[in-house]
């Protein structure tokens, strides 16, 4: 593009240099050259795109009215003196030395005279820029009233090339002119020649008063272009006229549908393949935008012509379609207004005289009709406009829309068809591009309805018109289809040039043409022509795509043959070489030249031609528009997944609306362009997770899960054979059952699932396909963004359904949620070309990881290791409300279900629903042995603080104990009961323990849940753990690999003591147990027996635990005695080798030791805790020995250290069997306790340890069997009950090993037990019998 500030070499270079040019080329002094018409076009874009930068800069300020906003005086343009400056613009162009300007603001002048030198050099570049609007006026005028002149015709199907030309510059430089209205021109100068004067001593700047005169003459604009073209508007009227038949077969869109213009194949003859019904007229219509604009400028400028009879019609439909008129980019006028101001009062001039001359000539009465017509269509139209011109393009852009989809059908299935009818292709795309192009130049217009008010309307502008994505699609394709099949183009080109030769030879040498006396440099130049067309290389046998043909020579000298024929100065011109060549019947040799120039382009020039017709880089300067439209139109009920990839293309052509001449509007219109992609992509990416969500929704897929509970089934199957009887149709049946949506009446919305659906797979195939994006040096591949899309969402989806609007959702739900959403993902899955589950699998990696297995992994575990928010939620729930009871919901672990229960609901459900073995399931399947992990290790975090607790309690208390210890030992019950009074917060520390035994319960569960789920997806694995646990060496110290190995063992339920390890794995990772305090543990047990806790504490036969959770008291004893032997020998055995032994037979017996002292110690604790209670068994207080005797019972039923006989030794079982038998005789649903009944008086304790029966239990392989199936006493789901009469247990399933209730003897047992037992007494009920005799069911001696 030529600089604006090289006109000055343009003032030395008129006609006579003009016609150097041309003897440079040829010789001759005849023709004109065409190469400054279009030069001087591209400086006038040059200056249009300077103004625009300044009107910028200065905040498009208002001239005409003189209205500026703050940052028009911040720009350091104009001196910011308010004051002024506006004085000197509205007295232009009086001179500032008459103004008084001291005296309109006095501090101001002193201070622009002060800086003068800064505000010159500041304004000097742009006064410059009005320099060059004077010269691009004076060479421009120069060179259109020469070209009207000398070119004899100017008609398109004639002399279309330089037709072109001329109104290009013709519109470029009345664009010029318009567009400086909107830069402060006046100010400029007035306040330039003020500072010149200033620091020259008064004197005025050179070109000072030549400015003047410029500026003013076009104050305002329009007339000042209506004076200067005055002479060239003839000649701008039959340029007019000769184009209104093209533009009335583009507005006429059922001509241009019934006659196929747009069409590839023939309307009349579907069987002929290529349309050449209208070869001319089809490719006219891609310059129909650009005979638009003349149309519009052309009558504005030279109102003169409207009064020609055909005038009228062709502006009329062009001023109906249109409410602006732009000048550069987003800058325009509105249209009518400036009609009605400026082109209306000549024609009603013209009507004033036509009217006084009806009397003097014959053909005033027709100017006067004219004029007359005129002045009511300028008056009507613009309210025609506003009412109808959106419903005109409207119409126009459907046809559009259906040519060009049937466009692309046609030549993606029939591509050797495109070449022939590229030109078509061209006019499609050119028509497209205009219809889109004025659909975001009318958004967001204000318009007023007549000149006579100022009240403006807005332009109503359908923001959500589909058919914008389909114009834009069919574009994108219509262009990817040419640039595929570029070659075949190129071939059918050379093709139709190689035969263009031989038929312009031969009109060369018609007689007509011999005749013809040519000058030497047109016979030279025609020559040259033929040897450029003759050179042109053959495509058969060769490779099209390596065929390098450049053909500017040949279509430069075409132009200046047709310069010199076409000038009035030439002896042969344009009508001479028509005639002596067309008598041959067939094209002439002016037709011939001219089509070979528009093939030649389509051979070194497409993608320039692909450019011109098919670019919308003039989007940018509408992009937030475009955004906007976009968001409306895309997932609307007609939009079309696969148009986004237009949307986005159109980004590409973005940064070639910079201009070189203004270097920081390359920065600014790239990142426009990456800020409009990355915009889009967004709505995409937000579209996408909508249609995932609504297919994820309870009114989607949800809708299609509805089962029935067996229950709820009974109920509706109950329900629907009552209403039914063989005389009448049985009902469609209930509302809310499975399989409603099959019903008809539902079939909107299944449509609307399958819509959904298919619109899901339609975005995910069309990103997965779609080419990436390129905006500069920024590169977008969608379908990575799809890809981070889909999982961000599921990862949101995962995270928002966690926790309902009361409380944590439960697993199992949330489970079937996550498959849903992963359904969807496997849907969209089979559309691309990626792995999306394995990105799910990493998103519930993240949300599950807590860092390496603890006893997987041998590495360290870092300080702040991340954890992932999911699986943090989900565990803090569950310690908090299940374990900790922070709510105080009363919860209770039951172990005849192996569930925790509660009395009130947490949040929204019970704790049974979110605790249960099944619930448990879906969490293990949800997060993996990550979150199992997670779960685990805050279980040992708290059970390791209550350990601490029971520490610091032993220590603060060692004294009271050992004293404690002597009296037990000693049989002193007054002493041992003063001591355990003075035991500080003893019910504290009950709380504590019981707290623990429910972290062992709750750790049990999740271990054997993740079991299950092992065992169910990886059987060999888990086969694989279970065979190796009963050959794990147990050895004291253990070996780091067995350690680990047990741990693993450990976590999946499968070992018999689960509690032991969980507590010893602690005190071995924390320390707990390092001092000899720890020693005094049983004493501290045994002393909970005088808590005050039972008071309230029931059993209930029902859950076969207590009503305050004792039972997990039971846990914790049994698990931290057993645990701490097992530390303290371990520590004793590497105190006493100072190593660690490596001896087989050492660790063996070091083994044996601590499972001894383990038993010994519980043993110990067993006996003491039955002292107590005997000793505490009094007439005033007997309601709390049930509990503590069943307590007792549980403690020796769930410790695989304590033998079954261990009990008798100090309690006899009669008791325990009575006992029992009061509970389950009764009524199973409430929990009993003890009559309050006469107890012998003396003191029972030392006699029962002393002289209770001791037989040797008939002792089972406790190894065999797992933890788990101890856990409950009775379970009615085993039709298991008690028979008083004969202490027997009866039970449907007889297995080989201890059964759940706690006397499931064998008959040799009982044998034993009536023989050592003096009662013997088979009552219906022993223990009231028993409680009614003084002296009870034995003797005391």
């Amino acid at each position: 593009m030529a600089s604006p500030m090289s006109l000055r070499s343009y003032k030395s270079m008129g006609p006579e240099g003009q016609a150097q040019t041309a003897q440079s080329s040829g010789g001759s002094t005849k023709g004109l050259n065409i190469q400054y018409v279009v030069q001087l076009t591209e400086v006038g874009e040059g200056l249009k795109a300077k103004m625009y930068r300044l009107n910028q800069v200065l905040d498009h300020p208002d001239p005409v009215n003189h209205l500026f906003s703050e940052s028009f005086w911040k720009a350091s343009v104009i001196p910011n003196f308010p004051k002024i400056c506006t004085l000197v613009a509205r007295k232009f162009p009086e001179h500032t030395s008459r103004l008084q300007l001291e005296r309109v603001d006095k501090v101001a002048f002193d201070s622009l005279t002060d800086g003068a030198e800064v505000y010159l050099q500041n304004l000097e570049p742009w006064v410059q820029l009005l320099l060059d609007l004077m010269a691009f006026r004076e060479q421009a005028l120069r060179l259109l009233l020469d070209l009207s002149s000398t070119v004899i015709t100017l008609l398109p199907h004639q002399n279309s090339f330089i037709l072109h030309a001329f109104m290009d510059l013709f519109c470029s430089f009345v664009r010029v002119n318009l567009f400086s209205e909107k830069i402060p021109g006046k100010m400029m100068l007035q306040m330039y020649n003020l500072l010149h004067g200033i620091l020259r001593n008064d004197r005025d700047c050179d070109f000072y008063h030549r400015l003047v005169q410029f500026i003013d003459s076009y104050d305002p604009p329009v007339k000042g272009l209506q004076e200067d073209l005055n002479f060239v508007s003839p000649r701008i009227g039959e340029v007019l006229e000769a184009v209104g038949p093209v533009i009335f077969l583009s507005s006429d869109t059922r001509k241009l549908r019934n006659e196929g213009f747009l069409s590839p194949f023939h309307p009349r003859y579907p069987d002929i393949l290529t349309n050449s019904a209208h070869p001319m007229r089809a490719q006219d219509l891609a310059n129909v935008t650009s005979y638009r604009e003349w149309v519009l400028l052309g009558y504005l400028v030279c109102p003169d012509e409207l009064l020609r009879v055909t005038s009228i019609d062709i502006a009329l439909v062009v001023l109906k379609e249109n409410l602006v008129l732009t000048l550069f980019r987003d800058e325009h006028i509105l249209l009518h207004e400036d009609y009605q101001r400026y082109v209306l009062p000549r024609i009603l001039e013209s009507k004033k005289i036509a009217k006084a001359g009806r009397t003097k000539q014959k053909e005033a009465d027709l100017e006067y009709s004219v004029a007359k017509q005129v002045e009511k269509m300028i008056s009507e139209v613009h309210e025609q406009a506003l009412l109808c011109c959106d419903a005109i393009h409207h119409e126009r852009r459907i046809l559009l829309k259906q040519e060009i989809g049937r466009m692309v059908l046609f030549f993606t299935d029939q591509p050797s068809l495109l070449a022939p009818n590229i030109q078509m292709v061209f006019s499609a795309l050119a028509l497209a591009q205009s219809e889109v192009i004025w659909y975001f130049q009318h958004v967001g217009i204000m318009s007023s309805k007549s000149r006579a008010t100022t009240h403006t309307l807005p332009v109503e502008i359908d923001p959500s018109d589909p058919t914008i994505g389909f114009l834009l699609d069919g574009m994108d394709r219509l262009c990817c289809l040419v640039r595929k099949y570029i070659a075949a183009v190129r071939c059918y080109s050379l093709s139709y040039l190689s035969s263009c030769a031989g038929r312009i030879r031969f009109l060369l040498g018609t007689p007509g043409m011999v005749a013809l006396d040519l000058d030497a440099n047109l016979k030279g130049l025609l020559q040259k022509i033929l040897q450029h067309l003759e050179k042109i290389p053959k495509p058969q046998g060769e490779d099209i795509s390596a065929i390098t043909c450049d053909l500017s020579d040949f279509r430069k000298d075409w132009l200046s043959v047709l310069m010199i024929v076409t000038s009035s100065r030439s002896s042969i011109n344009i009508r001479h070489l028509e005639k002596a060549t067309v008598s041959t019947g067939k094209e002439g040799l002016l037709a011939e030249g001219n089509a070979a120039y528009n093939w030649s382009r389509c051979i070194d020039e497409l993608e320039l031609q692909l450019a011109k017709h098919g670019s919308l880089k003039k989007l940018y300067f509408y992009h937030q528009h475009l955004t906007s439209v976009f968001r409306n139109t895309m997932f609307g009920p007609e939009g079309r997944p696969q148009h986004c990839c237009a949307w986005l293309g159109v980004a590409s052509s973005f940064p070639e609306c910079a201009s070189h001449i203004v270097p920081e509007e390359v920065t600014k219109v790239g990142r426009d362009a990456v800020l409009y992609v990355e915009s889009l992509i967004e709505s995409i990416m937000g579209g996408l997770e909508g249609l995932i969500n609504i297919l994820d929704s309870e009114g989607g897929f949800g809708s299609l899960e509805m089962q029935l509970l067996p229950e709820q089934a009974a109920v509706f199957l109950n329900s629907a054979s009552r209403h039914s009887n063989p005389g009448t149709k049985s009902p469609r049946g209930l509302p809310g059952m499975p399989g409603q949506e099959s019903y008809p009446e539902n079939n909107n919305s299944i449509k609307m699932l399958e819509a959904a659906m298919q619109r899901l797979t339609n975005l995910c195939s069309v990103l997965n396909d779609m080419e990436p994006i390129c905006v500069l040096n920024h590169v977008f591949v969608l379908r990575e963004y799809m890809r981070e899309c889909i999982l961000g969402n599921f990862r949101r989806r995962l995270l928002s359904v966690l926790k309902t609007d009361n409380d944590l959702q439960r697993p199992s739900v949330l489970e079937s949620l996550v498959r849903r959403q992963m359904s969807i993902i496997h849907l969209a899955e089979q559309h691309v070309s990626m792995d999306l589950t394995h990105g799910i699998r990493e998103v519930l990696l993240v949300e599950a990881f807590t860092g390496p297995v603890s006893s997987l992994h041998l590495f360290d575990k870092p300080i702040n290791q991340h954890t992932g928010l999911a699986i943090e939620t989900i565990c803090n729930w569950y310690v908090e409300n299940i374990v900790k009871d922070v709510s105080g919901a009363g919860v209770l672990f039951v172990p005849s279900h192996k569930c925790f229960r509660s009395t009130r609901p947490i949040g929204g459900y019970f704790a049974e629903s979110v605790s249960d073995t099944k619930e448990l399931q879906a969490f293990v399947r949800l997060f993996g042995g990550y979150g199992v992990d997670r779960l685990k290790r805050m279980m040992k975090e708290h059970t390791a603080a209550l350990l601490n607790c029971i520490g610091t309690s032993l220590r603060s208390n060692r004294d009271i104990l050992e004293a404690i210890a002597g009296s037990l030992h000693a049989g002193d019950r007054i002493e041992s009961d003063a001591n355990t009074k003075q035991i500080v917060d003893l019910d504290t520390v009950v709380e504590f323990c019981i707290q623990a035994g429910q972290a062992l319960a709750f750790d049990q569960l999740i271990s054997e849940a993740a079991g299950d789920v092992l065992k169910e997806d990886a059987p060999l694995i888990y086969s694989l753990l279970e065979g190796v646990m009963p050959h794990l060496p147990k050895e004291v110290p253990e070996k780091k690999d067995i350690r680990r190995t047990k741990e693993v063992v450990n976590s999946i339920g499968v070992m018999n003591d689960h509690d032991t390890e969980f507590v010893r794995s602690i005190m071995e990772d924390v320390g707990v147990g390092n001092d000899n305090s720890w020693n005094l543990l049983p004493y501290l047990f045994s002393a909970f027996m005088s808590s005050n806790v039972w008071s309230t504490t029931t059993f209930n036969v029902d859950t076969g635990g207590f009503n305050n959770n004792i039972n997990c008291l039971a846990r914790c004893i049994n698990a931290v005695i057993a645990g701490n032997e097992y530390v303290r020998m371990e520590k004793e055995n590497q105190l006493a080798n100072g190593h660690v032994d490596e001896n087989l037979q050492n660790q063996m017996q070091s083994s044996l030791t601590a499972e001894a002292s383990a038993k010994s110690t519980l043993l110990l604790f067993v006996k003491m805790s039955t002292g107590i209670i005997l000793d505490c068994w009094h007439e005033a207080n007997r309601s709390d020995l049930a509990p503590k005797l069943v307590f007792v019972d549980q403690l020796c039923e769930i410790s695989p250290h304590l033998p079954r006989s261990s009990l008798e030794g100090c309690i006899p079982y009669s008791i325990i069997r009575s006992l029992y038998n009061q509970y389950y005789g009764n009524s199973s649903s409430l929990p009993l306790t003890l009559r309050s009944q006469s107890s012998p008086r003396s003191s029972p304790g030392v006699s029962l340890m002393n002289n209770s029966p001791a037989f040797r239990h008939h002792h089972r392989n406790d190894s065999t069997q797992p933890y788990s199936d101890q856990l409950g006493y009775f379970k009615q789901s085993s039709s298991q009950f008690y028979d008083a009469d004969s202490g027997s247990t009866q039970s449907n399933d007889r297995r080989n090993r201890r059964g759940s209730g706690p006397l499931d003897y064998s008959s040799n047992r009982k044998v034993k037990l009536n023989e050592g037992s003096n009662s013997g007494s088979t009552g219906p009920s022993p223990l009231p019998r028993f409680a009614v005799s003084r002296s009870g069911p034995l003797s005391y001696k």
